[in-house]
């Protein structure tokens, strides 16, 4: 049964799902697995995009996948056709500076938090890489090591984390669809709100 006949747009889009499969949403992965919907190439959407229409995604998941992808820009050019304006992309990563980032040979990249604002245009008003999507940065949480923020303020979390390596386990970042594309200016860049979660 595919997808157009299964679900109603605007579609929720769970990217690189592996095993981890939902209902209700458009489960999509490289491998056929049971309960993914669409299998393509994540690293070749480029050449051979997702077959669905434009601007029919309300919301896509990424957990655990993005570090995995070269073709990072083509992936999240890619969501941008299919994203409705203001549509969210809640990206989940390893933070660059944990070993859980450098351990799995399947990881391609690293990502920190300054990595996500080149998803958005105002992102390349140095250089043009041929990048055509807009994803605005709006959030970023960061899951730190407890034990090691005792008795600190914010600001000297945030500091620890800019220079201890394992201070972050991982981030999750949610980014906003801009449409139409921004032109490539330096001052319309903006961050997201950074927010630190000492969970367990």
């Amino acid at each position: 049964m595919s997808t157009e006949t299964r679900l109603k747009p605007p579609y929720r889009m769970n990217v690189g799902c592996g095993r981890n499969t939902m209902e209700g949403w458009v489960n999509l992965d490289s491998v056929r697995l049971p309960g993914v919907d669409i299998v393509c190439d994540l690293d070749n959407l480029r050449a051979r995009p997702i077959d669905l229409q434009d601007g029919t995604v309300e919301l896509f998941l990424l957990s655990h996948v993005i570090e995995h992808i070269r073709d990072s820009l083509g992936l999240m050019q890619e969501l941008w056709r299919l994203a409705l304006p203001d549509a969210v992309a809640v990206i989940r990563v390893p933070h660059g500076a944990t070993d859980d980032a450098w351990e799995d040979p399947t990881h391609v990249r690293p990502y920190f938090p300054n990595s996500f604002g080149f998803f958005s245009q105002p992102g390349y008003w140095r250089a043009d890489y041929g990048y055509r999507g807009d994803w605005q940065p709006e959030r970023l949480q960061l899951f730190v090591d407890k034990d090691r923020c005792q008795g600190l303020t914010a600001r000297q979390i945030l500091e620890k984390t800019r220079t201890e390596r394992n201070m972050v386990r991982e981030m999750v970042c949610e980014l906003r669809c801009v449409k139409p594309l921004r032109p490539a200016r330096r001052e319309l860049q903006t961050l997201p709100a950074i927010h630190i979660d000492l969970g367990e």
